[in-house]
């Protein structure tokens, strides 16, 4: 049995099982998929304190590298639910299950999705998630970036050193990213804005070959041919397998504050799952010292 088991590795995880380890207390960070979590889909990062700057894979390596020289165990495998047994808890994956006097949730947010009929089947043959995964596959080529944040202005300059032409589809008559990224884009002579538009379908069988694109304005439609699309628009929690657990909000993230608490004692959350104004990797690594020190303090004095 480990004092606290954490679910997810992203910041917030990382962050609650190095709090962990330093109090002393066992840890065991089950990760279903890529440890970092969404910051590796981020090739520069300008705003982390204490680094000008990095790449979300290097932060990252950083991370898991401090998480596992401080004594913490790190498993792959999918959680399905948590069952709550009083004094343990009982973490059940698709692999078996760990039993653990305190948890912590920060299974962090997964991609949203456009919505289109043939979105999934063109997932991996032309539509894709992250630019640094998938940028090299599209070298030369023609893409287009779908949002107006920062993710997706990020995503477009990434695409712009790769790709012959990248266009920009934004639904709003503006871009919402911070002011040096537009004016980043802006300086492209390869990125192409065009706003106050959606996506409304996509092309092709076997691969994406286009883009139906409709004015919000008028409703006209025109079609912009692509290799490739990049949706960035925006990120949705995947908490509801908890929800016997800890309470989420109409939107689905958890419903709590700062202290990271739910509604059944010994179970925490942390990070871009739980209902928050900010989710930056910044407020991640907050929530994970905030969970980790709660936890301690419940395992301690219980």
């Amino acid at each position: 049995m480990h004092d606290i088991i954490i679910i997810g590795a992203g910041p917030a995880g990382l962050t609650a099982a190095l709090y962990a380890r330093r109090a002393d207390k066992t840890a065991l960070v089950i990760e279903k998929g890529t440890f970092g979590g969404q910051v590796t889909f981020s090739p520069l990062i300008e705003n982390y304190p204490g680094f000008a700057s990095l790449s979300g894979n290097e932060l990252a390596d950083k991370l898991v590298e401090q998480v596992i020289n401080q004594g913490a165990d790190i498993e792959m495998e999918t959680v399905k639910e948590i069952i709550d047994n009083g004094d343990t808890k009982t973490v059940v994956t698709d692999a078996g299950t760990h039993e653990g006097k305190a948890v912590i949730i920060a299974v962090g947010c997964r991609h949203r999705q456009l919505g289109l009929p043939n979105e999934n089947e063109l997932t991996g043959n032309g539509v894709s998630y992250c630019a640094t995964c998938d940028g090299a596959f599209f070298k030369g080529k023609n893409v287009a970036v779908c949002g107006g944040g920062n993710s997706a202005l990020q995503e477009a300059v990434l695409l712009s050193d790769l790709c012959s032409r990248v266009t920009i589809v934004q639904n709003l008559d503006y871009l919402t990213g911070e002011a040096k990224l537009v004016e980043k884009v802006n300086s492209k002579d390869n990125i192409e804005i065009i706003t106050g538009t959606v996506i409304n379908s996509l092309k092709g069988e076997n691969d994406l070959t286009a883009l139906e694109l409709k004015k919000t304005a008028d409703g006209s439609v025109t079609e912009l041919p692509v290799d490739g699309l990049f949706i960035a628009i925006g990120l949705e929690p995947d908490n509801a397998r908890f929800s016997n657990v800890a309470a989420l909000t109409e939107w689905g993230y958890f419903d709590t504050d700062e202290t990271c608490l739910t509604k059944t004692e010994g179970i925490f959350v942390a990070g871009d799952c739980r209902d928050k104004s900010v989710r930056q990797i910044t407020t991640a690594v907050a929530d994970g010292s905030a969970a980790a020190l709660a936890a301690c303090r419940y395992i301690d004095y219980r």
